[in-house]
């Protein structure tokens, strides 16, 4: 499997826009996406400008095919303003 984590910094005053269109896309990337099998949408209880995402994918095909995805280009035009910094890793989960 094929791990993203998302750390987002908002700008002061965008959580309110920002967390239903996050949201919105993260219920669509696993309804519409066979590729994609999670995406957890986390708050960072000590910093209220902060957004993390965990998400899981088939492979790194799959992730690209989310990010091509009309739902995901949506969101990322509707964010952007609000994001003052992103920062995205991958990793490749490990059987147990």
């Amino acid at each position: 499997m094929y791990v993203i984590i998302v750390r987002f910094t908002l700008k002061d005053g965008s959580m309110d826009a920002f967390l239903p269109l996050m949201q919105t896309n993260a219920a669509q990337s696993v309804a519409q996406e066979p590729g994609c099998h999670q995406f957890d949408v986390c708050r960072d209880p000590d910093d209220p400008l902060v957004v993390f995402l965990y998400e899981v994918y088939d492979d790194a095909a799959a992730f690209q095919q989310h990010m091509a995805s009309p739902h995901f280009k949506a969101f990322d035009a509707a964010t952007g303003p609000m994001i003052a910094t992103k920062d995205v890793q991958s990793y490749e989960r490990l059987a147990l």
